[in-house]
């Protein structure tokens, strides 16, 4: 009887044994980079049909905030651009009036001159018809300085129209990243605020596994070296995965309650991040096994 004991007591020493040598470098738990994605203007949301758990496509319009406000701006604007340029084109025509003023008097002014060499004319007849002549030449010079402004007054116009054209392009957000919508944060026909966020959002055809290794180990792992990853298959099988150490942090923490390591626990460890590519097996939150070697 007591030697049945003995041979059951050095089986579960030696299954011990084994169970520890089986024991992975680092564990932890697979995480996602999620972006928030936020509004980038205010106004009411006429049009947002993202549900939490779906898949979308870079691009994919996600949300449109009330556009009724700026295009109405638009118009506004549209016709004070209008009207100046109607008013450009009235002094032009003025200018053109004063050209053919000159050009009449002119004619005239030479015919004066002939007359004035066969003494049919007089000298102030000359010198009153070059003076009107001076006269209407300074007016058009004085007219088309009148452009200068009214060329400001639409450079003006100009650029408030291509920022009521980005606030417009705002109102219409795109979404940044292909991947799979976590949670969102506003209902259609609620008022988005500049700012607020809309979704959250994470491309889970990559996962982050971060774990954590002693100083001891930490020489032996490097930025882009491959490693294999465990994860559990079932409650007796794990299967093996390939991931990429893509962050090792460069300053020591204390040891996370949940980490468990290949050593006896230590005070301090790194916090080390492994990319892993996603087959649709991995879950955020899911936990797994690292072996650097």
């Amino acid at each position: 009887m007591k030697t049945n004991y003995l041979y059951g007591l050095i089986f579960l020493i030696l299954m011990a044994c084994n169970s520890g040598n089986e024991l992975s470098d680092a564990f932890g738990n697979f995480e996602a980079e999620p972006v928030i994605v936020s509004s980038e203007t205010t106004g009411k949301v006429i049009q947002f049909n993202l549900n939490q758990g779906m898949n979308i496509e870079s691009g994919t319009l996600a949300a449109i905030i009330d556009t009724t406000q700026i295009i109405l701006k638009q118009l506004q604007l549209d016709a004070q651009k209008a009207a100046i340029e109607a008013r450009k084109i009235g002094i032009q025509s003025q200018v053109a009036v004063f050209q053919e003023q000159i050009k009449n008097l002119k004619i005239n002014e030479n015919r004066i001159q002939k007359m004035l060499s066969d003494g049919a004319a007089t000298q102030k007849q000359l010198d009153d018809i070059t003076g009107q002549i001076n006269v209407i030449e300074k007016q058009i010079e004085s007219t088309r300085t009148q452009f200068i402004s009214i060329n400001k007054e639409i450079e003006v116009l100009n650029s408030q129209l291509i920022a009521l054209d980005d606030q417009l392009q705002r109102c219409f957000v795109s979404n940044p990243l292909k991947g799979t919508i976590l949670d969102t944060y506003i209902e259609e026909g609620e008022i988005a605020v500049m700012g607020k966020a809309l979704y959250k959002i994470t491309n889970i055809n990559e996962l982050t596994l971060k774990v954590y290794v002693s100083g001891a180990m930490l020489p032996s792992v490097k930025i882009g070296q491959e490693v294999n990853v465990i994860v559990d298959k079932d409650a007796s099988e794990n299967q093996d995965l390939s991931g990429t150490v893509s962050w090792i942090s460069p300053e020591a923490e204390f040891t996370p309650k949940i980490i468990q390591t290949k050593e006896e626990r230590v005070k301090l460890v790194y916090a080390v991040k492994v990319i892993v590519k996603n087959d649709g097996r991995l879950k955020i939150g899911m936990p797994g096994e690292v072996n650097f070697e």
